[in-house]
């Protein structure tokens, strides 16, 4: 099958599960399962192709961001713009070498972005990973998407942290972390960020598939569940933003968004 052929049916799959021409949108991405449907198909598929065919759905005048979230500045407390490499698996590593136009610089919550969009994420400095100034808020504030494709909502939605944070939630706090970082011009600062963390002392886990499974109840999410169709689903931001905080402000939040160990 010709590349614009398996593109041309990737495009129509995203489509389905919600994605629309000029979107802006944050990908999640488990590839896993649809380089097996394709190798089973005795088709030839890359990550470029991936890649390609999401862009193909949103045109000229979407953009999309991919997370590039590397956890290591904890423990060496260093990070490069440039060369600290995405742990959230191969499609990001991929977009972060061969597409992202700027790279924000929270080091530990750091996203690529490419598209028309681009320039309003240039110059992100987040000091809080998940605050109003950061990628997530920005996404909220134009009424993004978000785009799963085969993950659960427990180990894909950071957005739901970002929720809470805004809501200032009793069951996390702001922890500080910092080191050296340095820019796109290669100049090494010493600096200092936070994360809207856990508190460890009431013995409490992050458990957000359940509210997951509300957002599919109430109509949010679109497409499929993961590992099933096209396992590729959508929701925009606000109205999961207004869900998920009235839930937060209803004191319905344990057992939906957090548990006891």
């Amino acid at each position: 099958m010709e590349q614009k052929k398996i593109i041309n049916c990737l495009s129509e799959r995203w489509e389905k599960s919600g994605l629309e021409n000029g979107d802006t949108f944050l990908l999640h991405s488990n590839i896993k399962r649809l380089f097996l449907e394709f190798k089973r198909r005795k088709i030839e598929i890359n990550i470029n192709i991936i890649i390609d065919s999401f862009l193909n759905v949103i045109g000229k005048k979407g953009t999309i961001l991919v997370p590039f979230f590397n956890f290591d500045f904890a423990k060496t407390k260093y990070f490069s713009i440039k060369n600290t490499v995405s742990q959230m698996g191969m499609l990001s590593e991929y977009f972060r070498i061969n597409y992202s136009n700027y790279r924000t610089c929270h080091p530990m919550y750091s996203f690529g972005v490419y598209g028309e969009k681009k320039d309003l994420f240039s110059e992100i400095d987040n000091y809080s990973a998940y605050g109003e100034d950061s990628p997530f808020g920005i996404l909220k504030n134009l009424n993004a998407k978000i785009a799963i494709l085969d993950l659960e909502d427990q180990n894909s939605m950071t957005f739901y942290h970002h929720i809470e944070e805004i809501n200032k939630v009793k069951w996390r706090y702001f922890k500080k972390f910092s080191g050296i970082c340095v820019d796109n011009k290669n100049i090494k600062k010493k600096k200092e960020y936070t994360i809207y963390v856990r508190r460890l002392n009431l013995n409490i886990k992050t458990h957000v598939n359940p509210a997951g499974d509300l957002l599919w109840k109430n109509g949010l999410y679109k497409g499929d569940k993961p590992f099933t169709g096209n396992g590729l689903r959508v929701i925009k931001m606000k109205p999961m933003f207004d869900f998920i905080s009235k839930l937060i402000n209803a004191d319905k939040a344990y057992g939906l968004l957090y548990k006891k160990i």
